[in-house]
């Protein structure tokens, strides 16, 4: 029993001192950048990252002393790593349109059909844990309407009672539906920031293939397969093609 108080004691002492040490770290580099030192508050925030701490802050902090050292890959990327973890916030999004218009590349999204954007409205409206947070919550009021079908008297009430929990009922089966589609969406989206100053892009996975385009630092690909030491990218466009894994950088490698 001793021993069991002594380790979690132990462990609430650890997380309390990382916890102070990364809070010094922040306060640090946020000092560094008030003063114009970007390159040693970057060394404080990346600290803080490989202490394991991630937050929307840290990145967008990032992002900024990035930016202000005209760093268009690292900028963007974690612009829009800040933006995984917090995608309402307007004052992200403000900033990496500034950083996204330092690039070189011009990648225009294919067109969508009405019904295609109307899907992807709905799909995404929320993350597939609110989808199923959502479903969970829809499935206990059927119950409760069934419960209240159940042991109500009135007919009227039971005619209620009985509508609401075949509407709860139908609404959470199309949320679980919903929170598949919109976790399927998300496995299939492995976007990646070109790190390279220019980068030519082959059509096979190769050094010897033919060369289909040529991309540059900052510009946003999606990784669809890899093999070896090389990746397989599309653009917004529908173009694909391969690329040498040390030239992209993966958004979701928290």
């Amino acid at each position: 029993m001793m021993q069991r108080v002594f380790l979690l004691c132990t462990a609430l002492l650890v997380f309390a001192w990382g916890n102070s040490q990364n809070s010094q770290l922040f306060t640090q580099a946020t000092e560094h950048y008030n003063k114009g030192e970007y390159s040693k508050a970057i060394e404080n925030y990346e600290q803080i990252l490989k202490g394991g701490k991630h937050s929307p802050e840290l990145y967008f902090n990032l992002a900024n002393c990035h930016y202000k050292l005209n760093h268009i890959g690292p900028s963007i990327y974690y612009y829009e790593k800040a933006l995984l973890l917090n995608p309402d916030d307007g004052e992200i999004k403000n900033n990496l349109k500034y950083a996204q218009n330092m690039r070189l590349d011009a990648v225009e999204e294919m067109p969508q059909t009405e019904i295609g954007k109307a899907y992807t409205s709905v799909v995404n409206m929320f993350s597939f844990d609110g989808w199923a947070y959502l479903s969970v919550v829809l499935i206990m009021l059927f119950v409760l309407g069934y419960l209240a079908y159940y042991f109500l008297r009135s007919a009227t009430q039971k005619r209620i009672a009985f509508v609401t929990s075949i509407f709860s009922l139908v609404l959470g089966l199309l949320t679980v539906l919903l929170a598949y589609l919109q976790y399927q969406e998300y496995k299939s989206n492995n976007p990646a920031i070109v790190f390279a100053k220019e980068v030519k892009i082959t059509s096979e996975p190769n050094e010897n293939s033919e060369t289909v385009f040529i991309l540059h630092e900052g510009t946003k690909v999606n990784v669809l397969d890899g093999l070896n030491d090389w990746q397989k990218i599309k653009l917004a466009d529908g173009q694909t093609g391969w690329v040498k894994n040390q030239n992209v950088k993966l958004l979701k490698d928290f």
